[in-house]
């Protein structure tokens, strides 16, 4: 299983489906069912569909008033300076539906260098920012905050004008998405990117975060969505998907929010169980037989995963959790344990790196070497699966980031929720991603709902990665 302050690194790329999904057989009756299980949900949407026919509207009316509905041609970025020094809301609103439609139809390339252009022609108004700063000499409130004010960039206005338009958000999502995808060949776009997620940090904040339970009575919309965006453990079509949300003792919990009311943000995957789990395979398994969940004692997270490529760095994944042992407890008052049961991403490539540039001891080396050889090497070799186990704690609880903080992405958003490394479990994912990652290692992570806070502070205090004896072992054997 698997935060940006932390955020869900997906435990890996994302997976899906390799072919166009089909409705299940039963989804025409889901919408009822949806509707009247989720009223708030439902209100969320016959709201957000209000607002959007509204608006709609009135950009209609703001583009007949512009001119904007003709078919000339006009500058996207004179658009952008329209907008932003413009007051009427109804061009307001033409003038940000009409740079939204002509950015869509941008190619890559067109798309990058038009980042280029707001990055260089929005940013802070430097006069400005002066004549402010001289006036806050005297010591003014009000003048430290105009300086506020005009240290702004003018690219954050500009964001929140386009956001006014119908679907607004959501396209600003895609956009930078966009951006993004742009950035490692553009480090200069880099300062725009700070001022997307500056902005959808305030714009997707917990309290607008809506936590919904998703079942095999929630709309094939939705369904299709879980299945497309699995990135930890691919969902092999409808039947798959229904042992994990219609079985007595799976869970399904997603993240939505009001202007994205059918697009889960981040979601879970929980299996209820009577142990902690050492492999995934018993859970993702076919022909098991469910457990009653009114006999399970552990919640295992089992896979949390980001649906939305420009919501990165945007921190909610440790909320979610949070907020599905809260529902689970009042569920299942027999559970005692919430655990993961999480891959470890970084092991492989880190291993390899760090024995090619003689940073191993000569043991863990050598059983580098073996396990580049045979992925499967330590399935039936005790000693290799001891020297892999010491290998896997060394990386985990020594190995610190360039930002500081654990090196795996996966470890730092747990340790920073307060998790606890409880236990490695090697052999665990025999598939082809679990070998390729880590050799088939996964970690349970363990939240013990007393120690949260304390783990949380010592954590995020001094790096120090709180794990249970039985890893410091391992670390000290290696």
């Amino acid at each position: 299983m698997t935060t940006r302050k932390t955020e869900p690194p997906c435990e890996a790329a994302g997976a899906g489906l390799p072919t166009p999904l089909v409705a299940p057989p039963d989804a025409d009756a889901r919408s009822p069912v949806q509707d009247a299980r989720f009223p708030f949900g439902a209100s969320m949407r016959a709201g957000s569909d209000f607002l959007g026919d509204l608006f709609g509207r009135i950009a209609d009316a703001g583009k007949f008033l512009t001119g904007l509905n003709e078919t000339r041609e006009a500058d996207l970025t004179g658009l952008c300076d329209t907008l932003v020094s413009g007051r009427g809301e109804a061009t307001g609103l033409a003038i940000a539906c009409t740079i939204l439609d002509r950015y869509a139809a941008l190619t890559p390339a067109q798309k990058a260098a038009f980042f280029g252009v707001l990055s260089a022609r929005f940013g802070v108004d430097l006069e400005a920012l002066r004549a402010a700063y001289d006036k806050l000499q005297g010591g003014d409130a009000a003048a430290a905050r105009a300086v506020h004010v005009a240290a702004e960039p003018k690219s954050q206005e500009l964001l929140r004008r386009l956001n006014r338009a119908p679907g607004g958000t959501a396209r600003l999502v895609a956009m930078r998405a966009d951006l993004l995808e742009a950035l490692p060949e553009r480090p200069d776009l880099k300062p725009l990117d700070e001022d997307f997620r500056h902005l959808f940090t305030s714009w997707f904040n917990r309290g607008f975060l809506h936590l919904r339970r998703i079942d095999w009575g929630t709309s094939a919309l939705i369904l299709e969505k879980i299945i497309r965006f699995e990135a930890v453990h691919a969902i092999q079509g409808w039947d798959d998907l229904r042992r994990r949300v219609a079985a007595s003792d799976r869970r399904l919990y997603g993240f939505f929010h009001p202007a994205l009311p059918d697009e889960p943000l981040v979601f879970v995957e929980v299996a209820l169980t009577d142990q902690v789990p050492a492999a995934i395979g018993p859970i993702l398994a076919e022909d098991r037989t469910p457990l009653d969940p009114a006999g399970a004692s552990t919640a295992v997270f089992y896979s949390i995963s980001n649906c939305q490529a420009g919501l990165r760095g945007v921190s909610f994944g440790s909320f979610l959790i949070k907020q599905v042992v809260e529902d689970l407890r009042r569920e299942f008052a027999g559970l005692r344990t919430f655990v993961t049961l999480s891959p470890v991403p970084g092991l492989r490539a880190w291993a390899g790196a760090a024995a090619a540039g003689g940073q191993l001891p000569d043991t863990l080396a050598a059983a580098v070497a073996v396990l580049e050889a045979d992925q499967t090497a330590a399935d039936g070799d005790a000693a290799l699966a001891q020297t892999l186990a010491e290998l896997a704690a060394r990386y985990l609880v020594t190995e610190k980031a360039a930002r500081g903080g654990a090196r795996d992405a996966v470890a730092r958003f747990h340790l920073g929720n307060g998790a606890r490394l409880e236990r490695l479990n090697i052999g665990a994912d025999k598939s082809a991603r679990g070998r390729g990652n880590a050799w088939g290692v996964m970690v349970n992570y363990l939240y013990d709902l007393d120690a949260i806070e304390r783990n949380h502070e010592t954590y995020a205090g001094t790096g120090e990665v709180v794990c249970a004896r039985s890893v410091r072992r391992l670390i000290k054997a290696g």
